[in-house]
């Protein structure tokens, strides 16, 4: 398993007792401490969970608007722990972190589904992924045509 397949696993089962236990935690050092000690003791991760966990908090009202509007067919409260906080880090990865390509993003995301979801998480987050993914080249494709100085080209409406 590659460090960041394996620091992604984290932060999505640091996000998923976050997440179980009502979002009420402030201060994620715990619940990575916690994580990393009976999943991972000597494992260097370098920041990359805590950017991704402070990522994904940072922009949550957000990420959970693409959520909604890609996943249409499930409101958000009905998605699995795992599989809404598994969308959580690839829509942040997608989104709002531009030094993760879009693919690698997506299927780690499926990776990570396979592993820890039912059955049919890897196409449910491959399905509400790539939605997003095709958006953002539609914008991208719309944008180069109208603008060569658009600002926001990577991000579709939401």
């Amino acid at each position: 398993m590659s460090n960041r397949h394996l620091a992604r696993t984290l932060a999505m089962q640091s996000l998923f007792l976050w997440d179980f236990n009502g979002k009420i935690e402030k201060d994620f050092s715990k619940l990575k401490k916690e994580i990393f000690s009976n999943f991972a003791p000597s494992f260097d991760d370098n920041g990359f969970v805590e950017e991704l966990i402070n990522g994904v908090i940072k922009h949550l009202p957000e990420i959970d608007k693409y959520i909604i509007k890609y996943a249409t067919e499930w409101p958000l409260e009905q998605i699995t722990i795992v599989d809404r906080n598994i969308l959580r880090i690839g829509v942040y990865e997608l989104i709002f972190n531009d030094k993760i390509p879009g693919r690698v993003a997506i299927n780690e995301a499926i990776e990570i589904a396979k592993a820890f979801g039912g059955a049919s998480s890897g196409k449910f987050v491959n399905g509400v992924l790539g939605a997003i993914y095709n958006a953002m080249e539609e914008k991208d494709k719309g944008e180069d045509r109208r603008s060569a100085e658009s600002v926001d080209k990577k991000t579709p409406k939401i």
